[in-house]
C-alpha cells in the first residue's frame, strides 16, 4: 500500500482513537444525558408507566434524588416541593408544586436533540436553549407549545383548560393542524376540548413561582459563564459546571493546570464519600452524589492527587498530549476534545479475589489498564461514606470493565404515587383564578359545555374551601384589576383519580416536523424556526448567557459555551 493511500487511513484511525468513548457510553446507542438539577421538598419519579401516570396503579414510584439521570419514559412528579431539570444544550425545566411531567420522547436525530414532554397536571416553566436542528415541545391539555429558538415560557394545565405564557422569545402553539404564533408578553388559554375557546391576551405581573424561576435561570447562567474560564472544555461544556463555581473553588496546580475542590475540603478529603448507587437502564451502575456540585465531577473528567496541591482535586475533562509517567515538570500540551465524555461514574472498578472496590479515575487512565490512582487508595462500594482505604503492599488488583451485578444494592427509596389535584380555572372580569375541587364539591365537569359548573348550588352549598377560594378571588379582583390570569386561591385539595376523574384530554404530542434543505418547516403543523441560529429576544429570563449543558456519552451533540462573565466576590473564585 502506497503512502498516499495509507495516509487517509491513518487519519481515520487517529480520529477514531481521539473520539473513542470509554466505559459504557460506547455501547449505549443514543442515550441522552439529562439530570435532575434541583430538588426541594417532595419530588418523586417513575421509570415506567402505562397511559396516564396519575391513573396507573402498577407504576413503581421512588423518591427522586438530586443528580438523578433522566431517561425517555420517566415521569417526574412534585408534591409539596419543586424540581429542576437540566438538558444537554442548556435547556432548563422547573416544576411547581403538585406537578407531573412525562419525558415522552428523548431521542437523537442526525445529532439533533429531539425533546417532547407532556405536562400531565400542574405548572412548569421552560427556558429553552436549542442548538441548530434541535426540537423542543411541551404538550399540556389540548395543545402543544413549540420553541424553535431561545425562549422562556410557562405552561399551566388544569382540569378544564390550559394556559401558556410567553416570557421571552417566540413560540408556536399547535392544536390539531392549526398553529398560533405567540410573542413575548402574550398568553394563550384554551378550555378542555374546546378549540373555539382559544383566547390570546397579555401577560401581567409575574407571581412568586415566576420570580423564583427567573432567579434560578440567572444564577445558573452567570455561574456557568464564570466556571467555564477555568475548564478546558470550552467551547463545549458539561452540565453541572455552574455548581462548581457556586460550591467550590478553582486553583492553579502548576503543571496540572486548573483544578477544583469543594469548599471546606481538608487535606484528608476524598471523593465518593457522600452518595448512592443506582442501576441506570442505559449505563448500568451509576454514582449519584448527594452534593449539589456532584454532577460534573462524577461524570466528566477525572481526579488527581498531589500533596503539594492539598490532596485530591477534580480535573475538568481535557485531553492531554502526553504524560511522562511521573510528576509533570512542565505543562503538557492540551488538545480540546470535541465534546466531554460521559461516564456513569468517574472511577475504575477493581477486584482482589472476592473484594471489589473503586479507584477515582485519572484523566489519563487507559481502558483495561491498571488505574493510575490505585496507589492513593480504594473506595469500598459497600461503604461509600468510609473514604479511601490504602492498598496493602503486594496486593494485586484486577481491572474490571464494569461493576458486577451484585456489587451494589440500589438505595432509592420507594414513594407513594402522586395524586390528582383537582383544579379549575374560573373566569372573572380581571382574568382567571384557580378554584380547588374535591370529591364532595358541588362543582362538576360538564362535558357538553367543556367547563366546570356548580351542579347543585341550592341543595349543596359551597364548601368552606370553595367559599374561601371564591372570597379570595373577589378580594383579589377588587384590589388588583390587573392581576395575573392564573392567580391561585386556596392551596388545591388533593384527591385521587378514582374519586375525581379528569375530563378526556388529548395528551399525545405531535410528530417531529420535517425540514426542507433550507431549514424551513415542511409539515402542515407549526411554523419554521428550527435549524437556525440562537436568538435572544430579551426580556425576562433572556438577558443571560446560555446555561450549563451536558453533551454526554453517546450523544455527539454539544452546545456552545456562554460568554465569560466577570468575577465577583462569590464562590468559585481561584485561590
Amino acid at each position: 500500500m502506497t503512502l498516499r493511500r495509507l495516509f487517509p487511513l491513518l487519519l481515520v484511525l487517529l480520529a477514531a482513537l481521539f473520539l473513542s468513548v470509554p466505559s459504557a457510553s460506547a455501547d449505549s446507542g443514543h442515550a441522552r444525558i439529562i439530570r435532575i438539577s434541583l430538588v426541594s421538598g417532595d419530588v418523586r419519579f417513575a421509570a415506567k408507566t402505562h397511559g396516564d401516570p396519575l391513573a396507573d396503579a402498577k407504576a413503581n414510584w421512588e423518591t427522586a434524588p438530586l443528580n438523578l439521570p433522566i431517561r425517555q419514559g420517566y415521569v417526574l412528579a412534585t408534591g409539596n416541593g419543586r424540581a429542576g431539570v437540566e438538558f444537554e444544550n442548556g435547556t432548563l425545566a422547573f416544576l411547581k408544586e403538585s406537578t407531573v411531567v412525562e419525558f415522552y420522547d428523548l431521542s437523537l436525530k442526525d445529532g439533533a436533540l429531539i425533546t417532547r414532554l407532556v405536562l400531565r397536571q400542574g405548572s412548569a416553566s421552560f427556558h429553552v436553549n436549542p442548538v441548530s436542528g434541535d426540537y423542543f415541545s411541551v404538550t399540556g391539555g389540548d395543545f402543544t407549545v413549540e420553541a424553535g429558538s431561545r425562549a422562556t415560557f410557562r405552561l399551566d394545565n388544569f382540569d378544564d383548560g390550559s394556559t401558556v405564557l410567553g416570557l421571552s422569545g417566540h413560540l408556536t402553539v399547535l392544536h390539531q393542524e392549526e398553529t398560533t404564533p405567540l410573542e413575548k408578553g402574550q398568553s394563550l388559554s384554551m378550555k378542555a376540548g374546546g378549540a373555539s375557546s382559544v383566547k390570546i391576551g397579555r401577560m401581567l405581573e409575574p407571581d412568586e413561582f415566576d420570580q423564583w424561576v427567573s432567579g434560578q435561570i440567572a444564577s445558573v447562567s452567570d455561574a456557568t459563564s464564570a466556571a467555564m474560564q477555568y475548564t478546558g472544555t470550552s467551547p463545549y461544556y458539561a452540565a453541572g459546571f455552574a455548581s462548581l463555581y457556586s460550591y467550590g473553588s478553582f486553583f492553579n496546580c502548576g503543571a496540572y493546570g486548573f483544578g477544583w475542590r469543594p469548599f471546606g475540603a481538608s487535606y484528608g478529603w476524598s471523593p465518593f464519600t457522600d452518595g448512592q448507587w443506582i442501576l441506570d437502564p442505559a449505563f448500568g451502575w451509576t454514582w449519584v452524589s448527594f452534593q449539589p456540585w456532584g454532577w460534573a465531577p462524577y461524570h466528566y473528567g477525572g481526579w488527581l492527587f498531589d500533596s503539594g496541591c492539598g490532596g485530591w482535586f477534580y480535573s475538568p475533562p481535557v485531553v492531554y498530549g502526553y504524560y511522562p509517567g511521573g510528576p509533570m515538570r512542565r505543562p503538557p500540551p492540551r488538545i480540546r476534545a470535541p465534546r466531554p465524555v460521559y461516564h456513569p461514574v468517574t472511577a475504575v472498578f477493581v477486584r482482589n479475589h472476592s473484594t471489589v472496590g473503586i479507584v477515582p479515575m485519572h484523566p489519563l487512565d487507559a481502558k483495561g489498564k491498571a488505574p493510575l490512582n490505585l496507589e492513593h487508595g480504594i473506595v469500598s462500594p459497600t461503604n461509600p461514606r468510609g473514604g479511601l482505604v490504602a492498598s496493602e503492599p503486594g496486593q494485586k488488583w484486577e481491572t474490571l470493565k464494569s461493576a458486577p451485578t451484585d456489587a451494589f444494592r440500589s438505595a432509592l427509596a420507594p414513594a407513594a404515587a402522586p395524586v390528582r389535584v383537582s383544579r379549575t380555572v374560573v373566569e372573572t372580569s380581571s382574568g382567571t383564578r384557580v378554584v380547588s375541587t374535591g370529591k364532595d364539591s358541588s362543582i362538576s365537569y360538564d362535558p357538553k359545555e367543556h367547563r366546570f359548573v356548580n351542579s347543585n348550588h341550592a341543595a349543596n352549598p359551597a364548601s368552606r374551601d370553595e367559599k374561601e377560594s371564591l372570597a379570595q378571588g373577589e378580594r383579589t379582583e377588587a384590589t388588583n384589576r390587573d392581576s395575573r390570569n392564573h392567580v391561585s386561591g386556596t392551596p388545591p385539595a388533593a384527591t385521587s383519580a378514582r374519586n375525581f376523574p379528569a375530563p378526556p384530554r388529548n395528551i399525545v404530542p405531535p410528530r417531529v416536523p420535517r425540514y426542507a434543505p433550507g431549514g424551513e418547516r415542511t409539515s402542515a403543523a407549526g411554523a419554521g424556526g428550527w435549524g437556525g441560529s440562537h436568538s435572544n429576544s430579551g426580556g425576562w429570563g433572556a438577558s443571560h448567557s446560555s446555561s450549563a449543558s451536558s453533551a454526554g456519552g453517546a450523544s455527539t451533540h454539544s452546545a456552545p459555551a456562554p460568554a465569560p462573565a466577570s468575577h465577583g466576590s462569590g464562590g468559585g473564585r481561584p485561590h
